[in-house]
């Protein structure tokens, strides 16, 4: 039975606390555990889970783009191949490599449109990639997703890792629909629209939840799935 998470679990005295160490996540897995009965075993099974935190900006957002919808082993390669060429990576000199370097590096004719529009916004000042950092989850999201090319999964990695939101949970995430459904015994893989619903009895700490679950995913299957 799902129980609602305490007014002390809440993710710190400011609204937008981002997770920004292990301390946040060891209170964020005790409070899940709290609220979650179910997420007791999840979190023995699951070894350390990781923070994964990277620094907000273009190249960070650059580097989710890249691996869209591509292994992890052809993503490294294609980011190895963008940022020897283009160094260091900023929309500035991103666009003045053109078309030349970026099919060098193996970016596909969508993940070129898709920067080449980020690129545009942040230098025209309509997407402060920093800002993301400091303001609501959701209102983030709507003004990441405004950009042509970046979809949902994008914008909540993105804030994830990048910003440290404390609440996102990526439910378009196929190994996170796959570990929650093999961890909560389910019989199938969970949708998204099914997955999001779950997700929400372990708000405000959805972004420890994720995190514990492509922890879990990596320990049964021997893989490194966290984005």
């Amino acid at each position: 039975m799902v129980r609602q998470i305490s007014r002390n679990c809440a993710p710190g005295t400011q609204r937008h606390a981002p997770i920004s160490g292990r301390a946040d996540i060891e209170r964020g897995l005790s409070c899940l555990r709290a609220a979650d009965p179910r997420l007791e075993a999840v979190i023995a099974q699951s070894g350390e889970v990781p923070l994964r935190r990277t620094e907000p900006g273009f190249s960070s957002l650059a580097s989710i783009v890249v691996s869209q919808q591509v292994s992890r082993q052809s993503a490294d390669a294609i980011w190895g191949r963008l940022t020897s060429l283009i160094d260091p990576l900023d929309p500035e000199r991103f666009l003045a490599g053109g078309e030349p370097s970026w099919r060098e590096a193996g970016l596909s004719r969508p993940k070129q449109r898709t920067l080449v529009a980020i690129c545009d916004a942040v230098m025209s000042g309509g997407l402060d990639l920093e800002h993301l950092c400091r303001i609501d989850g959701d209102d983030a999201m709507r003004e990441l997703t405004a950009i042509k090319g970046v979809g949902p999964w994008t914008a909540e990695v993105y804030l994830l890792f990048a910003a440290g939101h404390p609440d996102i949970f990526p439910a378009g995430d196929i190994a996170l629909q796959a570990a929650v459904g093999e961890a909560l015994g389910l019989a199938r893989r969970p949708a998204v629209a099914e997955l999001r619903a779950i997700a929400e009895s372990w708000a405000p700490w959805r972004g420890v939840a994720a995190r514990l679950f492509w922890a879990f995913y990596a320990t049964r299957h021997a893989r490194a799935v966290m984005p």
